[in-house]
């Protein structure tokens, strides 16, 4: 998804209350978004968001805060799509507790209209989360390969990511492409730099 076009979201819901699913999905709707899918249970929730890859994910607090941080926690281990608090009135420990869960906001049904502005935020938010976590990734990778040829050629950390660099160039390789084969192959190399494989 293009996180600079927010017109039309795919949205999951998720509540213990099937009376506030019903008054949310109207208002997703009148946003000009989607409702993928309900939810409900907590052992459901982690597969429907798997399977439907929502844009976005809208987990209201109903009876039982510990459910609603259920649902947060089933949602965010799939890291699909943010995850939004919806609160019906003020309650900041839950909101304390939803942000250790990993929400990205938190919005009231009394403030309707500022709805799409704070999805807004958050998937622009979360798109530079992943863009950071993409690049911390990349980082680790490249790590990890200098350290392989670090110790498989006798060098150093100057000289195995020239390595790196200079065979990425001749290869017409990315970077992390090359760091990738080498990461990917070391299981397959000699123990010793001469020794026979």
């Amino acid at each position: 998804m293009n996180y600079r076009d927010t017109e039309h979201l795919r949205v999951l819901i998720a509540n213990e209350r099937k009376d506030r699913l019903a008054l949310v999905a109207p208002i997703v709707a009148t946003l000009g978004h989607e409702v993928i899918a309900r939810e409900i249970e907590i052992a459901d929730v982690g597969a429907v968001t798997a399977r439907e890859r929502p844009d976005v994910a809208l987990v209201g607090l109903g009876e039982s805060s510990d459910h609603a941080l259920g649902l947060i926690e089933k949602i965010v281990q799939e890291a699909t799509c943010p995850v939004i608090v919806l609160i019906h009135a003020r309650d900041p420990e839950f909101v304390k507790e939803a942000s250790k869960r990993g929400v990205f906001a938190h919005i009231s049904d009394a403030d309707v209209e500022d709805w799409q502005s704070s999805i807004d935020i958050v998937l622009r938010r979360f798109a530079e989360y992943h863009d950071l976590e993409g690049a911390f990734g990349r980082r680790a990778l490249i790590e990890r390969a200098k350290g392989i040829l670090m110790e498989r050629h006798s060098i150093n950390d100057a000289n195995a990511f020239e390595m790196l660099r200079q065979h990425s160039r001749t290869a017409n390789r990315k970077l992390v492409d090359v760091a990738t084969a080498v990461v990917d192959g070391h299981p397959l190399l000699p123990k010793h730099p001469h020794a026979p494989p």
